[in-house]
């Protein structure tokens, strides 16, 4: 599928449409320095900001780890009016459209830029711009952004269900992988198997692993990709296609959701619009549609 390259104007999008480009408008590269005031800016809209925000918490401004740069657009008062991480994952929380503008044209000089996610009517205006230097989408997804505020009714305890250790790395590499596959037809595992291996390792070393296996078969998987002081977000969410249709999957995200709002006001999770049946599987565990995102892979840049 490939999205319409026709910008749409809504309040939900939290742009104010402008005409033609705004000469005081500046851009910077963000450092330490800037962390309290970019976090308090993105705490405006804490869900549809989670992903950028967890960057932050997760490495601060400045790390690799964030494998991209994080720039910030302000007005002639100094006042942000945009926060934009640009590299592998490319990420835009824009007041303004002309600031949207601004950090589509830097990013169409980054020649690793892999992927552009954000709200539909953003991601459309983005690309209006971004596009204009010839850069061209290699696949693009819908997805519906759920999410859930208060917990479902406790069910009997799942005794199976525990965090990961560096031991689960072979049963949950292989199936996380076919994940992204599925999603952006490159595997992690044939392009960057020790990036990916030491991402996932981390992730388990952060406590943000949970899985269910049983007699060396991984039943159950689910991960904290990114965590906000309000906003949790879930990826990498998995049933194994025995156990599918057995209420094991939903029992399980229940009591992992019911315990990570212990310590966060919100969680959230996408998941694409043509998979119905993870929708109802979503539904099922207490999560609520909220949004609607767009995801595009680039072609890398020549």
């Amino acid at each position: 599928m490939f999205l319409p390259t026709v910008g749409q104007a809504s309040a939900a999008t939290a742009l104010e449409s402008l005409s033609g480009a705004d000469s005081s408008l500046t851009v910077q590269t963000l450092c330490v320095e800037h962390e309290a005031e970019v976090l308090a800016f993105l705490a405006a809209r804490p869900v549809q900001t989670v992903f950028i925000s967890g960057f932050i918490h997760d490495n601060g401004l400045e790390s690799t780890l964030n494998r991209g740069t994080f720039y910030g657009c302000r007005n002639a008062h100094g006042r942000l009016e945009g926060v934009a991480l640009i590299g592998h994952f490319t990420l835009v929380e824009a007041r303004t459209e002309s600031a949207l503008a601004r950090f589509a044209r830097l990013a169409q000089d980054c020649p690793f830029a892999h992927m552009i996610l954000g709200e539909q009517e953003n991601v459309a205006a983005f690309w209006n711009y971004f596009a204009q230097a010839g850069r061209t989408q290699r696949r693009a997804c819908r997805e519906f952004l759920f999410e859930q505020q208060t917990a479902t009714e406790q069910l009997e305890p799942l005794i199976g269900l525990r965090q990961a250790t560096p031991h689960d790395l072979p049963l949950i590499l292989p199936v996380c992988a076919e994940m992204v596959y599925q999603e952006s037809e490159v595997n992690p595992l044939e392009v960057d198997p020790t990036g990916f291996e030491n991402r996932w390792r981390r992730r388990i070393d952060q406590g943000r692993v949970w899985v269910w296996i049983e007699n060396g078969r991984l039943m159950f998987n689910a991960d904290v990709m990114s965590e906000t002081p309000d906003v949790i977000y879930l990826e990498g969410i998995y049933v194994d296609p025995e156990d599918r249709g057995r209420g094991l999957g939903v029992r399980c995200l229940s009591q992992l959701s019911r315990d990570l709002l212990q310590r966060a006001k919100s969680l959230c999770l996408l998941v694409n619009e043509q998979n119905q049946r993870a929708r109802a599987f979503y539904e099922k565990a207490g999560y609520t549609l909220c949004g609607y995102y767009d995801t595009i892979f680039l072609h890398l840049k020549n």
